[in-house]
């Protein structure tokens, strides 16, 4: 499937890749950065930004500080979620607490969830 590259996001995506979170940071460098299949940080897919995205698996991986809990973050959340829905990608939402709070359950979670997409 080929997904149009928003060039104009393309420098807040390098800037967010410079400047990622903590949980992301961890997530990253202790996990997702040496798994088999490749993994891009910040990547810029349509008009949006995914936080990590495998194309093997076709999944979106999204780490969600407490702003996606209030009303207008679940809301916007929905429509990306059914956009890259629409594009036939799958996509997990993991809260920062998890990552924080049960970093080896959420390693086991994702590692699961990829062998079964990679095709």
């Amino acid at each position: 499937m080929n997904y149009k590259h928003n060039t104009k996001l393309t420098p807040l995506a390098k800037q967010l890749r410079k400047n990622m979170t903590k949980e992301e940071r961890h997530l990253w460098y202790d996990f997702l950065r040496d798994y088999p299949a490749r993994i891009l940080r910040q990547k810029v897919i349509d008009g949006y930004i995914a936080d990590f995205y495998c194309h093997a698996a076709r999944l979106v991986i999204e780490l969600d500080g407490s702003q996606h809990y209030e009303t207008a973050g679940a809301w916007k959340d929905q429509i990306r979620t059914e956009h890259l829905q629409g594009r036939e990608l799958s996509v997990i939402r993991i809260p920062n607490n998890a990552v924080n709070d049960n970093f080896r359950g959420v390693c086991e979670y994702l590692d699961e969830q990829l062998s079964l997409r990679i095709r």
